[in-house]
């Protein structure tokens, strides 16, 4: 499953300049943890927050998937896009009311943030220029999502069951270490190797997607041509 995993395919990779700037958009709390204060809630509430952008790239996915052979193909939307937003949004205001506890803020006592509006502010607030790292992870999951799925046709071989799961396992898997690492870490009082650890974790695994996504665009090369 993981068997691309290997020397080579992590030098085809990074063959691609858009692999490195991937990388350097993974790298770029850095700043905020060395320059702007940020402790570990903000850390946490910037990857919630990258969970929404996903979550609505994803949607745009499912869209064009859904319309590969024939505008037809849109009526499903009618129904899956809702349950997607309904969905995937309440999946993530439990994981927010989550974060919102790790970072010991009031949920439960202000009303301000007991819907999802309330919640993303509070993420927004929760660091300096948030909204400077979060528009840095949109510019490149637009670019990715136009050049690799719709000008490099991964549409034509994306199915929209495929698509819509796709968000769920990456909050599963990323956010069991984060928050592991982000408890331990609050519970030594912040250390700034520890802060700069989640960050370098989540470099790692998006290394590992770049990886994957090198090997699923080599596999269809007839779709590139």
């Amino acid at each position: 499953m993981l068997s691309f995993l290997n020397r080579e395919t992590l030098a085809r990779t990074y063959r691609d300049p858009v692999a490195w700037v991937i990388l350097a958009v993974d790298l770029f709390p850095i700043i905020a943890v060395l320059t702007l204060g940020w402790g570990a809630a903000a850390l946490v509430f910037l990857y919630w927050l990258e969970n929404l952008i996903v979550g609505a790239v994803a949607l745009a996915k499912m869209i064009a998937a859904s319309m590969k052979d024939s505008p037809l193909g849109l009526l499903a939307m009618l129904f899956l896009g809702p349950f997607f937003i309904v969905h995937y949004g309440m999946f993530c205001f439990v994981h927010g009311i989550l974060v919102a506890g790790f970072a010991e803020l009031p949920v439960g006592g202000n009303p301000d943030f007991t819907g999802p509006a309330g919640l993303i502010q509070l993420a927004f607030s929760s660091g300096a220029y948030m909204a400077l790292f979060v528009w840095a992870i949109i510019v490149l999951q637009a670019f990715l999502y136009v050049r690799d799925f719709i000008l490099g046709q991964e549409y034509k071989r994306a199915s929209v069951d495929q698509i819509m799961m796709g968000p769920y396992g990456r909050i599963i898997i990323l956010h069991i270490a984060i928050f592991a690492g982000a408890f331990a870490l609050e519970s030594f009082g912040e250390p700034m190797w520890g802060m700069l650890g989640l960050i370098g974790l989540r470099a790692v695994w998006g290394v590992i997607l770049a990886m994957r996504r090198r090997v699923l665009l080599d596999a269809a090369p007839q779709l590139k041509s």
